[in-house]
């Protein structure tokens, strides 16, 4: 599958159609319970702070045309999870200043094909972004080598194609592409040699004018012989140099993709012997599992804020309970993003990351010992009860 992402300015009622405030004719409301939603802020909230943060900096007001909040609709698959979309929001924030603050996975678009009558799913998912600076207030610059940027970082987080460079899927579509083009080659080529056959066939011998003379006797008319000639002379030039030049542009074409095929393979090399070593290094593994971890934290994070937006008491009372709202939403988001459960074991062994969680939830209480034992402990009992 491949995917895309395009930012333009969010529209009015985004949060109406993304958070599904009201029914729309075109969605499937027997569906509508697969699709999910986290949001970090409100819309027209974040436009405030948006416009009071770019007078303090710069001075000036927001320009009227500007575009602080952007939203873009990607492609997904169907197992494709928030935390994924979290992640590609850490990585757009990281390396191109776009901050991700509302997020809606649609499950229930799509429209049934007409010959088969088989529903036809439309996985996608809304990002809406604030697209401030915060060096200058202003809205961000990006140039076109951003945007492709993007486009990597889109197919990579969410593990489909988009045609980019080192891609096994992009190199058989530009094998295809040659192979399409030499096809073209040897039709114009065919053309060029039938076009020069019919100069030399017998045909020619039509455009020859002839009538009897008093005598009876067939005499050729100049005149009429040399016009005819000279317009089917004319019409084959034509077509002579149409080909001609038709043929040159689709042999630079193939020189040009069979250059960057070469190229493709190249990387994909690369690509492969960089996989050998993440493998075989234990230090470079270590690596991404630690990326890992930190994504399964961040998720972790934006749910608990997310949970706690909806119902701010959530996590207010004992600790006995607090655990078990904590253990909940963990559980929750174990099996919404396939994320197996001893993942969060090792997040909570570090006291570092169970120290960040518990201040940006602002729980207020130092005294609370929240670690993976007791989430864990709480786990085997569900399971011992099951049983």
């Amino acid at each position: 599958m491949k995917t895309s992402i395009n930012f333009k300015a969010a529209k009015s009622d985004s949060e109406t159609h993304n958070f599904r405030k009201k029914t729309f004719d075109y969605i499937r409301k027997d569906l509508t319970a697969k699709n999910e939603y986290w949001s970090e802020e409100k819309l027209s909230d974040r436009l405030r702070k948006i416009e009071k943060y770019c007078k303090e900096k710069s001075g000036r007001k927001l320009q009227k045309n500007a575009m602080p909040i952007r939203e873009a609709v990607v492609v997904i698959k169907d197992n494709t999870t928030m935390q994924d979309l979290h992640q590609l929001s850490k990585r757009l924030e990281e390396e191109l200043q776009i901050r991700i603050f509302q997020v809606a996975i649609h499950k229930d678009e799509g429209h049934y094909d007409k010959e088969t009558k088989e529903w036809k799913p439309n996985y996608h998912a809304h990002l809406v972004a604030d697209w401030q600076d915060l060096q200058t207030g202003k809205t961000l610059k990006h140039q076109s080598f951003h945007y492709s940027k993007m486009q990597d970082i889109t197919a990579e987080c969410l593990g489909m194609e988009r045609g980019i460079e080192g891609s096994k899927g992009r190199l058989e579509a530009i094998e295809f592409k040659i192979q399409k083009k030499e096809r073209e080659l040897l039709e114009l080529d065919e053309k060029i040699n039938d076009v020069k056959s019919e100069l030399s066939s017998k045909k020619f011998e039509d455009f020859i004018v002839k009538e009897r003379d008093f005598l009876g006797f067939k005499k050729i008319r100049t005149d009429q012989t040399l016009d005819n000639y000279e317009k089917a002379f004319k019409t084959y030039n034509i077509q002579l140099s149409k080909n001609k030049q038709e043929l040159e542009f689709k042999n630079k074409l193939i020189t040009e993709l069979q250059s960057k095929n070469f190229d493709l393979k190249k990387e994909i090399s690369i690509l492969k012997n960089k996989l050998s070593t993440v493998l075989s290094n234990g230090n470079i593994y270590s690596s991404e599992k630690i990326k890992y971890l930190n994504s399964v934290k961040d998720t972790l994070i934006k749910t608990l804020q997310f949970e706690k937006t909806k119902l701010p008491q959530l996590f207010i009372g004992s600790q006995e309970k607090l655990l078990a709202e904590i253990n909940n939403v963990c559980k929750k988001v174990s099996q919404g993003n396939n994320i197996p459960f001893s993942a969060f074991e090792e997040v909570f062994k570090d006291s570092e990351s169970v120290s960040q969680i518990i201040t940006l939830l602002n729980f207020g209480n130092s005294e609370i010992n929240y670690n993976s034992e007791q989430i864990l402990l709480q786990q085997k009992k569900k399971k011992q009860r099951r049983l």
